[in-house]
């Protein structure tokens, strides 16, 4: 019996490589025999520039950058060399992670440290950016990442260095005339517009500590920074699912880099050839820390049972916690899950490691006893 384990990373546990490697010695104890092939997934958010690089043998590059709040501090990114790419994450720069401080302020968080690290992948002579966008401190529409690349922002006479707040009285976007860029992927899992109550700041901005008048803040913000950027520089993405990822990001990612947003779980199937991997097995495995309404929308566990149903294999989830008002028939063949009684979800979280073999090896009863 050949098995694919390919989990996402169970967030504020362990990561995808983790939660796998787990899950195989699980099996070991239940099916000796099996062959048993490790593929980690991800799908936009943290995590996927491990995942991807630990799939093409990528090695990890560093470059000075700024945090969210201009803060210098080191960032890192992946780096295959055949096909000269960068894999970064937003949030290397620009996420809650690398805050040096609690204090945070969603109306001068920005992007800046972003397009630092673009600028770097690009003069070290990339011919493909991947940006997963997941993970953010801010909201402020790319503003920030574009006025690294060169883009300039005035208020009348008076041009615009800080935060998101300023973008109220923005009335001019000036293009820089020597940027080059190549082809950038920004990889989602939410599909969210920029604006509106489905758009980045009334959905996440209260996540990021916005009280309701800052959101309304934003939001104005936001507003005019798509309509300055419709009238000077002549396109209009704010309705384009994804791009209220990442605090606007994905906005800004389409409208200063001419980049493509795109599932992020697609563009880490494609670059680790997963369906290629899946092809060879007979079942497959997959898991991520919560199993909810929005695994259903784009998270990588329920694109991993897609493929799997492709091609006619039987899929298992392993899963930290599950939202069980939602019907998951159809999408898993099992699911098995850690925090069930008399576990709780916080000794779930503590004992994860252990219950993610307890569960693979009743996976593997299971499997042992089927026809698989």
């Amino acid at each position: 019996m050949r098995i694919l384990i390919a989990p996402d990373k169970f967030k504020g546990s362990l990561g995808a490589l983790q939660v796998a490697s787990n899950i195989a010695a699980g099996l070991r104890e239940g099916l000796p025999q099996a062959e048993l092939e490790i593929v980690p997934v991800a799908d936009g958010g943290e995590g996927t520039a491990e995942v991807i690089c630990q799939a093409r043998f990528g090695e990890w590059v560093a470059c000075s950058a700024h945090d969210a709040f201009g803060n210098t501090i080191s960032a890192r990114y992946g780096w295959i060399e055949e096909s000269a790419t960068a894999v970064m994450e937003m949030s290397e720069a620009a996420g809650w992670r690398r805050l040096v401080s609690e204090v945070h302020d969603p109306l001068r968080a920005n992007t800046f440290g972003v397009g630092e690290m673009l600028l770097d992948a690009t003069r070290r002579g990339a011919r493909q950016l991947i940006v997963g966008l997941g993970g953010s401190a801010t909201n402020d529409g790319g503003f920030g990442m574009a006025r690294s690349l060169g883009f300039r922002f005035f208020a009348n006479q008076m041009e615009l260095t800080d935060g998101p707040v300023e973008l109220t009285e923005l009335t001019k976007i000036f293009r820089p005339k020597n940027l080059r860029l190549p082809r950038l992927d920004g990889a989602t899992d939410v599909r969210n517009p920029l604006l509106g109550e489905r758009g980045a700041t009334r959905v996440f901005g209260p996540q990021k500590g916005a009280t309701p008048e800052q959101v309304e803040i934003l939001e104005q913000a936001l507003t005019k920074l798509a309509e300055i950027v419709a009238r000077d520089l002549g396109c209009d993405f704010r309705n384009t699912p994804g791009a209220g990822a990442a605090g606007g990001l994905g906005f800004g990612l389409v409208s200063f880099c001419r980049a493509e947003l795109r599932s992020g779980f697609e563009v880490v199937a494609e670059t680790i050839q997963l369906e290629k991997k899946m092809s060879r097995a007979d079942v497959v495995l997959t898991g991520e820390g919560r199993l909810d309404g929005q695994t259903l929308e784009g998270k990588a566990p329920a694109g991993v049972a897609q493929l799997a149903r492709k091609h006619g294999k039987p899929v298992y989830a392993i899963v930290g916690q599950v939202d069980r008002e939602i019907n998951y028939s159809g999408v898993f063949d099992a699911i098995y899950e850690l925090a069930r009684p008399p576990v709780s979800k916080t000794e779930a979280i503590k004992l994860t490691a252990k219950l993610l073999r307890e569960r693979a090896q009743e996976a593997a009863l299971s499997l042992r006893d089927s026809k698989h």
